[in-house]
């Protein structure tokens, strides 16, 4: 009996540790931003999330993604923040109703209150993790970095780089009408699968280097120094759910940015703790 007794508590530790070890589930669901701020240096036109066939599509889409079972959820909102944050998702899950009431009354502009209507942290991870019966949505962005681009410019003009300079801006015009083709053809599903194919991901980080890391003289380093925040950032960001993540953490969704989920891919790859989920395999 007293063999029997240790091998059973050696079967129940291989066990506990394999389960511990098992990487977790990990969806880059990359995104626009719903409410549109305009603070990027891609200008793209609005999207009316608010519409009715758009909500008609985030339901579905919400509800795949809660019986997808996400034991985490993270949204690009300041980590620091992490209090506003839970109180606005307290606020929401009391009701839709209720929400949109407090909303309204503490921003009567619309300017001030399209960011807590539309923006993809309310329709779409709220929305999927009430649903899926989450307690808190976790907040990982960090903001403590620069994006010094009128240094880059600066630096390609002394260099004399007209060239790259001008592949630069015809780069960002066809993204910008790509993006702003799609965005009045594609539905808010199309959308957000389009955003999340292999060669949206490869626009996203290509730029970065191909094109402004290579930007000044060779003593200069602005365009690596840009680059370098620009991953800096990410690289938070992703450190963030990597120390919130715990052990029985089966499937984590984080919701950004394509601009940065794209460089978290990268990430992810290499990291032991996760394996990547596709959004097509869990919204078809």
């Amino acid at each position: 009996m007293k063999h029997f007794l240790l091998l059973l508590a050696s079967l129940f530790l291989t066990l506990g540790a394999a389960a511990q070890t098992k990487p977790a589930e990990l969806l880059l669901l990359g995104t626009f931003h719903f409410h549109n701020p305009g603070a990027d240096i891609v200008k793209t036109k609005s999207f009316d999330v608010l519409a009715p066939k758009a909500q008609a599509e985030l339901e579905t889409m919400t509800n795949r993604l809660s019986q997808w079972h996400p034991d985490k959820v993270f949204v690009e909102w300041d980590w620091n923040s992490q209090a506003e944050l839970d109180a606005l998702y307290q606020l929401y899950l009391g009701g839709q109703s209720q929400y949109e009431q407090a909303i309204l009354a503490k921003y009567p502009k619309p300017g001030q209150r399209d960011f807590f209507l539309k923006n993809e942290i309310i329709q779409l991870a709220f929305r999927t993790a009430k649903k899926a019966g989450l307690k808190r949505v976790y907040a990982f962005d960090y903001t403590k970095t620069t994006f010094p681009f009128d240094s880059v410019q600066k630096a390609m003009q002394q260099a004399h780089q007209d060239a790259l300079m001008q592949q630069i801006g015809a780069t960002f015009k066809k993204v910008e009408a790509d993006q702003n083709q799609k965005l009045s053809t594609l539905t808010l599903t199309q959308l957000l699968l389009d955003f999340n194919t292999p060669q949206s991901n490869r626009e996203n980080k290509g730029a970065y280097l191909d094109l402004l890391n290579r930007a000044g003289s060779v003593g200069s380093f602005a365009g690596p120094w840009l680059v370098s925040e620009w991953y800096r950032r990410n690289l938070y960001m992703y450190s963030v759910v990597q120390k919130t993540v715990e052990p029985a953490d089966q499937r984590v969704l984080v919701l950004a940015g394509a601009g940065h989920t794209a460089m978290m891919r990268e990430f992810a790859q290499y990291d032991s703790r996760f394996r990547l989920k596709e959004l097509k395999d869990v919204v078809k």
